[in-house]
């Protein structure tokens, strides 16, 4: 079988060179594959077979919701109360824009999931206010660049939803919860960076709030913080499905956002909708293309044969897990992080798993790692849409970021080595089988 996989390897290579998206070289990949392994009837139709079984989860059923729900967010006045909310908790400390702009992204993605909604959403306006108070450009979107993937491992998140369907022993319930302590752990880390920036270049903090101003600010935001309860406690409390609590998302994050703030307008719903449907098509074609591509991998035992060579490279766990995640770090800089999770998830996993380590913890630290990948080029595009805001360049952007990728690499060694950051929830909950 070396043969299919030095198709599949050379050809996804070959097309990603030639800047064919990602799904695309994926699909033609595995194709490739299919016909190399020889002795199969009609390979295109085992692929669509395989495409169309890749995308048939009831679980996948949550994305288009969430996705939803994440857009109306976006536009529904959510962010700018969490904004005011957390301006009247941190803002009065020395940096405390940098403070508000991360705790901002921190709640901001947990209620709607996406990394690029927050980037948009927050970096909206926090990117300019923080230049016109004195920030350096530059230090602005790289703080909000990687403050917004707090909100792929806080839940609730599309990509855990993807990792539990490539894992198949996870529930999402237990990747949900598992995601807590991580994606506050990531935010505190970048926070440190924060700190370390604003002592260095004296920026200074706002004006104390009263206590009464901060009452305020919360009651304004409550209502959109409230659906993190809604979502996670009825999941926890068996109310609903994961899935059943993604369409609860739409209706709650909808009466906000039509009737409640009155951001949105029946007028802007149909576009609302239009976006979605291709947010959702996009999504699952990677989807569809990567489960083919995971079925010609399987089938030709490329997971076992990697498998057996980090094996064979070292029986010390501590090296196999840095070898693993700098691999997953050197994908992530040129692969979507859907695909990547689905290819990469039963390649690593039994190698993982012969070393302990939970399938839930495995999951956070592939999402976490492949966090950094959005901040990094030629793919990231947390990076691209943050550099479009802050009108800077990738260039100029770059200097800033390092101090904030050491910070998430430290956060994703912490997840990776120590197991209670993302077993104890869960173990709490009863979630662990």
């Amino acid at each position: 079988m070396a043969e299919v996989a030095l198709v599949l390897v050379l050809v996804f290579a070959v097309l990603l060179v030639m800047n064919v998206p990602v799904a695309v070289a994926i699909g033609v990949a595995s194709l490739a594959a299919v016909f190399a392994n020889g002795g199969m009837v009609a390979p295109e139709v085992i692929v669509a077979d395989r495409m169309v079984g890749g995308v048939g989860s009831f679980a996948l059923l949550a994305i288009p919701f969430f996705v939803l729900s994440g857009i109306l967010m976006g536009r529904g006045g959510m962010a700018r109360r969490l904004i005011d909310f957390a301006a009247a908790l941190v803002g009065r400390f020395p940096g405390g824009l940098a403070y508000v702009n991360t705790l901002t992204c921190m709640l901001f993605g947990s209620i709607s999931g996406s990394a690029t909604a927050a980037v948009s959403s927050i970096g909206g306006f926090m990117i300019p206010e923080m230049t016109r108070m004195g920030y350096n450009r530059e230090f602005s979107v790289a703080v909000t660049t990687t403050a917004a993937t707090t909100g792929l491992i806080i839940p609730p998140s599309n990509i855990m939803i993807v990792y539990s369907v490539a894992c198949g022993t996870v529930s999402i319930a237990a990747i949900f919860i598992a995601g807590v302590l991580p994606g506050i752990l990531l935010g505190l880390c970048i926070m440190a960076v924060c700190v370390f920036y604003a002592v260095r270049n004296g920026y200074r903090g706002g004006e104390k709030v009263p206590f009464r101003q901060v009452l305020v600010t919360f009651r304004r935001a409550f209502l959109s913080l409230f659906l993190m309860v809604v979502i996670i406690g009825g999941i926890l409390g068996g109310v609903f499905t994961a899935t059943e609590a993604a369409a609860v998302a739409v209706a709650y994050s909808l009466i906000l956002s039509v009737v409640v703030y009155r951001e949105v307008k029946l007028r802007d719903l149909p576009g609302i909708l239009r976006q979605t449907g291709i947010t959702t098509a996009v999504v699952m074609f990677l989807i569809g293309v990567s489960s083919a591509m995971s079925w010609i991998m399987t089938i030709s035992n490329i997971p076992q044969t990697i498998s057996s060579a980090l094996v064979a490279i070292s029986q010390n766990p501590v090296v196999l897990l840095i070898i693993i995640n700098v691999l997953l770090l050197l994908v992530g800089t040129f692969m979507d992080m859907t695909p990547a999770v689905l290819i990469f998830t039963p390649i690593f996993l039994p190698v993982v798993r012969e070393l302990g380590m939970s399938d839930i913890q495995f999951g956070i630290m592939i999402i976490a790692n492949l966090c950094i990948g959005l901040c990094t080029p030629p793919v990231g595009s947390c990076l691209f849409i943050g550099c479009g805001i802050g009108e800077t360049s990738i260039s100029r952007v770059t200097r800033p970021m390092l101090p904030f990728f050491a910070a998430m690499l430290a956060a994703l060694l912490l997840i990776t080595f120590v197991p209670w950051f993302s077993m104890w929830l869960p173990g709490v909950a009863g979630l662990l089988k």
